[in-house]
């Protein structure tokens, strides 16, 4: 048997970080971000056996895959069955684009649709693995809804609330430097004091005036209040801004920016690798 599945990346603007001791269904982060057309595709194929078994691919290469390996634990449970999974990312792990994310959950669908699950199963699984190994925080929620998003609580249904911002938009993507360890900024206690503090804030305000504009500006004032953006990225969001709207992709060396797409293509290409996607509306399915 077998399936394909796809997941939308998504970019973080700001985010704060919750964590609730008892129920990992109520973790995840409030915050902001855009679902992207680029993500992972991943093919399943699952045949009956006699022990449990996974072997995961990413891009052709064998892999460990945590976040899709613990994810298909939490489906399964010890159901023994055999699955192959080939999974293509179109984007960088560790750059903020929701890489392990996307993966897990293009996965979990792909695999609910095989043995009779729901969609909310397969999110579930996908968020409990992010959650758990601090891979990401509320990319799994986001991504199954698609569009630019607010997440208003966190979570997942009933108590991860969402909110879309209409937005139809040409992003340009720009990887300006090495990837960042998304659970090590998680873990640093200095840091992520700002990080509550400030993905608070601008949540609240977002919320007060849902704009297009206010998320870029909202954005851009997390990223210089929280002190995760080094000198280069910050130099890379002054330029855009020159041609339209950019911030920090959370948590990674990377920019994302809107406007005029040739200039900002242009003007980050001097920065690191440019990368042109749109918006995904649709959030994470089977194809």
């Amino acid at each position: 048997m077998k399936e394909i599945a796809f997941a939308p990346g998504h970019i973080s603007g700001f985010f704060e970080p919750v964590y609730h001791s008892e129920d990992i269904a109520r973790s995840g982060s409030r915050g902001a971000g855009i679902n992207i057309s680029l993500g992972a595709i991943s093919e399943v194929i699952i045949n009956n056996s006699n022990v449990q078994n996974f072997q995961i691919f990413i891009n052709n290469k064998k892999s460990q895959a945590p976040v899709t390996n613990m994810a298909l634990k939490y489906m399964l449970g010890k159901n023994p069955l055999n699955i192959v999974v080939k999974t293509q990312l179109n984007l960088p792990v560790g750059q903020g684009f929701g890489m392990s994310g996307a993966g897990a959950l293009s996965v979990t669908l792909a695999v609910a649709k095989l043995v009779g699950l729901s969609n909310n199963d397969a999110v579930k699984a996908a968020h409990y693995a992010e959650v758990q190994l601090r891979t990401g925080l509320g990319d799994v929620m986001a991504i199954s809804f698609g569009g630019m998003e607010i997440r208003k609580t966190p979570g997942l249904p009933p108590w991860g609330i969402i909110e879309h911002i209409p937005c139809k938009s040409d992003i340009v993507l720009c990887v300006v430097g090495k990837k960042i360890d998304t659970k090590k900024i998680l873990s640093d206690n200095s840091k992520i004091k700002n990080v509550i503090e400030y993905g608070k804030y601008c949540t609240k305000k977002l919320l007060e005036n849902p704009s297009v504009e206010n998320f870029f500006f909202l954005s851009q004032l997390f990223t210089k209040k929280t002190d995760i953006a080094d000198k280069k990225i910050l130099e890379a969001i002054k330029s855009a801004n020159n041609y339209g709207m950019a911030s920090m992709s959370m948590i990674g060396n990377s920019v994302f920016a809107i406007g005029k797409t040739q200039e900002l293509i242009k003007t980050l290409s001097s920065f690191g690798k440019t990368t042109l996607c749109t918006i995904d509306d649709i959030g994470a399915r089977v194809v």
